[in-house]
């Protein structure tokens, strides 16, 4: 039997919205409606929703506005859904956290795998043992199941979701020697920006961040030709 899941359809037509959801009952999954950021909200307070499909186009808030709501408390799987197919749409939803954006009218036998796929993705993070995904180095903490970072005095130390995969994959290989491919493979959005400068640009940014000195980093050191390495 399919693995069950919990999937929230935002969309103001009734029709679209129906259908959408018709389709994921079939295929064994719960679904909740929403026709605006108001119903959304309601049903995702409940805190069992695995994964959105959001609409940009919605009554009242647009469905960017409630995405950036949704990354500010939560990593729930996120997938826009909408009839806008100009690029800046789609790369100011994936800049603002979207796992995935998928235009109209779009094939019901395509989204689903895409709506399956990430809820495996989102329900496998959350089982991650807290003692396992609590790492320490250096005095500071990093919470991978919370998505926090917390600096030696106890304090919140703010991050980017890029920054946060970056960092975790270093502190999950320790003293082994990664490649700038390596990395980018657990990095978000990587299809979208595969360059190697897009590493070294997270690299910096994150040294920023927990480098006693970023000019002289010890904690994620750089080997010529090959990669980083993190050597807390």
């Amino acid at each position: 039997m399919k693995t069950s899941y919990h999937i929230l359809v935002v969309e103001d037509d009734p029709v679209g919205r129906q259908t959408l959801a018709a389709y994921l009952v079939k295929d064994n999954h719960r679904v909740s409606e929403a026709g605006d950021g108001e119903e959304m909200r309601r049903i995702f307070a409940r805190g069992d929703v695995d994964v959105i499909l959001l609409d940009i186009n919605l009554p009242g808030e647009d469905g960017l506005s409630l995405l950036r709501e949704l990354r500010r408390q939560s990593e729930v799987g996120v997938i826009m859904v909408t009839s806008r197919r100009e690029d800046v749409d789609r790369i100011v939803a994936l800049e603002l956290g979207a796992d995935d954006y998928v235009t109209k009218p779009y094939n019901m036998r395509e989204i689903l795998p895409r709506t399956r796929n990430l809820a495996r993705r989102v329900t496998a993070a959350r089982v991650v043992k807290a003692d396992e995904s609590r790492k320490s180095f250096e005095g500071w903490t990093l919470d991978i199941a919370h998505w926090t970072l917390s600096d030696p005095a106890g304090e919140a130390v703010k991050m980017t979701r890029a920054e946060f995969e970056l960092l975790a994959t270093f502190v999950t290989h320790p003293g082994q020697v990664l490649s700038r491919d390596q990395l980018m493979t657990h990095v978000s959005r990587r299809g979208h920006e595969s360059f190697d400068r897009t590493i070294d640009v997270l690299v910096r940014r994150v040294r920023r961040k927990i480098e006693p000195d970023p000019a002289k980093p010890r904690l994620i050191v750089t080997v010529h030709g090959l990669g980083y390495v993190f050597s807390a």
